[in-house]
C-alpha cells in the first residue's frame, strides 16, 4: 500500500515522501495515528496545501525536544530489584521502570537496545523526536531486603 508520510519515520521516510508499506502497518499503525495518508490525487493535493503548517509545527516540536533534551542528558536513573547472589535480575527492567524516574518522558520514548538482565550500569537512548536522541544512564542495584 502507498501511503504519503505527514512526519518524519525512522528506517521509512520523510514528510511529504509518497513510500510504501504493508498494508497491516498502514492500516493499523500510520493511518489510525496521522502519520500518514493513503497515497491518492486527493491526498497528495491535501498534503501540499497544508505542508507548511505541518513543518512548522514538526519544527516547533524539533525545538521543544531540543529543550528538555538539555535538561535529560547526561542525567542518571538508578533502579532497584531483586537478584541472585551471581547478579541476575529475577526479571528485567523495562522502558516504564526508567520513564517513571524521569520527568517529563514516556515509555514510548526510551529505546532500550538489550533486555537489562543484570546489576550494572547501562547506556539507553530517549527519543524526544524523530531528530533529537539522547543518551542516559541506568543503574540496576540490587533491592536491599526490608
Amino acid at each position: 500500500m502507498q501511503v504519503i508520510l505527514l512526519e518524519r519515520i525512522a528506517r521509512l521516510g520523510k514528510m511529504g515522501e509518497t513510500v510504501d508499506v504493508k498494508n497491516g502497518y498502514a492500516r493499523n499503525f500510520l493511518l489510525p495515528q496521522g502519520k500518514a495518508l493513503p497515497a491518492t490525487a486527493a491526498n497528495q493535493e491535501k498534503f501540499e496545501a497544508q505542508r507548511k503548517e505541518l513543518e512548522a509545527a514538526s519544527e516547533a516540536a524539533k525545538k521543544e525536544a531540543k529543550t528538555l533534551a538539555e535538561t535529560v542528558e547526561g542525567s542518571s536513573v538508578t533502579v532497584t530489584r531483586q537478584a541472585s547472589e551471581t547478579g541476575m535480575l529475577y526479571g528485567s527492567v523495562k522502558p516504564a521502570d526508567i520513564a517513571a524516574g524521569l520527568d517529563n518522558i514516556e515509555k514510548s520514548q526510551i529505546l532500550i537496545g538489550a533486555p537489562m538482565k543484570e546489576l550494572g550500569e547501562y547506556q539507553v537512548r530517549v527519543q524526544l523526536h524523530p531528530e533529537v536522541i539522547v543518551p542516559i544512564t541506568v543503574n540496576v542495584e540490587r533491592q536491599t531486603s526490608a
